[in-house]
């Protein structure tokens, strides 16, 4: 466990950059927030929207110091991975596994009197609808002995989708929803919890957008979002859908404008971005678009890297070529993963697709406008 010189460095570096960014954070998303304050310990859980969650948490806490839980691949970037462990130490938490490590991590930060943030749902919304917490989140919090606190940020999405780049100018707030002290989590269940959790974080950028409708003002809205949408409603082939600047079309005449409220026009075939995901999920699972030949893919996609992490955050790249998915096997640049193989699945930012398999970790990295949740979708709903 850290030293009490090590948690005041870390506490005195954690505030030197809350000062620093807090008043160029407020400006550059028109961010709000309110504060709390909280005695003792406490399990912060945020819902997740963009990249920028972390931070614009960290902005909000702006008497208290908490110890983030990071993705595995922040560990892996070198000299700015050195960086953030020295000034943040934040907690890894290795995707596409079970997380026991980062359990047992967070529990000894608490039970030493230390704050933590963790982003329960696991990763961002593409949708911008939230994802339910994992199943260990109220076992976590009920056995911590700490407060939990949620935390929800309203219009992060908008303003940074995961599938995006740039930051639109609209309206984010930052608040805490409720606070559960101890002796009430213990007469909770685990389940209990996560519901409380789930409810109190629930975020949909639509409905919001419905009930007040902000403009989201940037340059260049759509591109990217062929990283979230696979599936074209006109002509039902996968890999076909293209942006730019404000539009997403599709050669066999799709094109649709992405309005700086976040709906598209015109309102059909869809009116959001989220309605547009639900089509494409159930059409994607259907047995309908399956076609019976084990030997022709159902989708594949060009120039991905295979790379093997190994314990102590090291990555040796295996081979780099094509990615193909068929409807019993995942094969990439000749590497061939069964899908009964595959223990577990997820994604880090757009385009790292992370594998556990048989015990060993992969990461399949594709360029900026290649489509990788399709081949997790596929694997999630042979599960």
């Amino acid at each position: 466990m850290l030293c009490l010189d090590t948690y005041a460095k870390h506490q005195r570096a954690f505030h030197i950059l809350q000062a620093f960014l807090r008043s160029w954070i407020r400006q550059k998303f028109n961010f709000t927030y309110e504060d709390f304050d909280i005695d003792g310990p406490f399990l912060l859980i945020p819902n997740h929207s963009c990249a920028w969650d972390p931070l614009l948490v960290a902005m909000s806490l702006r008497h208290k110091h908490v110890y983030f839980v990071a993705s595995e691949h922040l560990f892996r970037l070198g000299l700015i991975s050195r960086a953030i462990e020295t000034i943040a130490a934040p907690i890894p938490r290795r995707k596409a596994s079970s997380g026991a490590d980062t359990v047992k991590a967070c529990l000894r930060h608490l039970r030493a009197g230390h704050s933590v943030c963790l982003f329960a749902e696991g990763e961002q919304s593409w949708s911008g609808q939230s994802i339910p917490v994992f199943s260990a989140t109220g076992k976590l919090a009920k056995s911590s002995g700490a407060t939990l606190v949620t935390f929800r940020l309203e219009g992060a999405y908008l303003s940074l989708p995961r599938w995006g780049s740039g930051i639109r100018r609209g309206r984010v707030h930052g608040y805490p929803v409720a606070v559960y002290p101890p002796e009430i989590l213990k007469s909770m269940s685990p389940g209990e919890i996560n519901v409380c959790i789930n409810r109190d974080i629930a975020e949909d950028a639509w409905a919001r957008q419905r009930l007040s409708p902000v403009a989201f003002r940037g340059k260049n809205r759509a591109e990217g979002m062929e990283r979230a949408l696979y599936l074209c409603p006109g002509c039902r082939r996968v890999g076909t859908l293209r942006t730019q600047n404000d539009h997403i079309f599709c050669d066999c005449g799709l094109d649709l404008e992405f309005t700086e409220t976040g709906f598209f026009s015109p309102e059909t075939p869809f009116e959001t971005l989220s309605d547009w995901d639900d089509w494409q999920r159930r059409t994607l699972c259907s047995r309908d678009f399956y076609h019976g030949d084990a030997d022709m893919p159902l989708f594949s996609d060009g120039g991905v890297m295979l790379s093997k992490v190994t314990s102590g955050h090291q990555e040796r790249t295996l081979d780099c070529g094509g990615l193909l998915q068929y409807e019993d096997r995942l094969v990439c640049a000749g590497w061939c993963f069964p899908l009964r193989d595959i223990d577990s699945m997820a994604m880090v930012l757009t385009n790292r697709l992370l594998l556990s398999v048989n015990g060993d970790y992969y990461e399949l990295r594709a360029g900026n406008r290649v489509n990788l949740r399709k081949y997790l979708e596929i694997w999630e709903e042979l599960q």
